[in-house]
């Protein structure tokens, strides 16, 4: 009887439990990722010019070929994209084992 509890727990656990799809965290952090990072410069261009944005012009020590210019913006897009995507995928990846584990336990 104790172990038909158990076993009718864990299969409520893995039920309850929700997996992530990598590729769709992904995609999602891909673009919150580029599109932050583009708005990031096109505001710091608009509203206070290149010379006034020294904090953010220090992720081109990250980014090679980054700066606060329009073609800046359009890297710090693709940049800002390809990191979103790595880092979107490794949360899913990482929840996902978490998660199986915890089924497992």
């Amino acid at each position: 009887m104790g172990e038909d509890n158990g076993r009718r727990e864990r299969e409520l656990v893995r039920d309850a439990v929700v997996r992530l799809r990598s590729r769709v965290m992904a995609l999602v952090f891909a673009m919150v990722g580029g599109a932050g990072l583009f708005l990031t410069t096109v505001w710091h261009l608009l509203r206070e010019g290149r010379r006034e944005a020294p904090n953010i012009e220090l992720l081109n020590n990250y980014f090679p070929g980054y700066s606060v210019t329009w073609p800046g913006a359009l890297l710090g897009l693709a940049y800002g994209a390809i990191t979103g995507a790595v880092l979107g995928w490794v949360v899913a990846w990482v929840y996902n084992r978490v998660a199986s584990r915890r089924e497992g336990a």
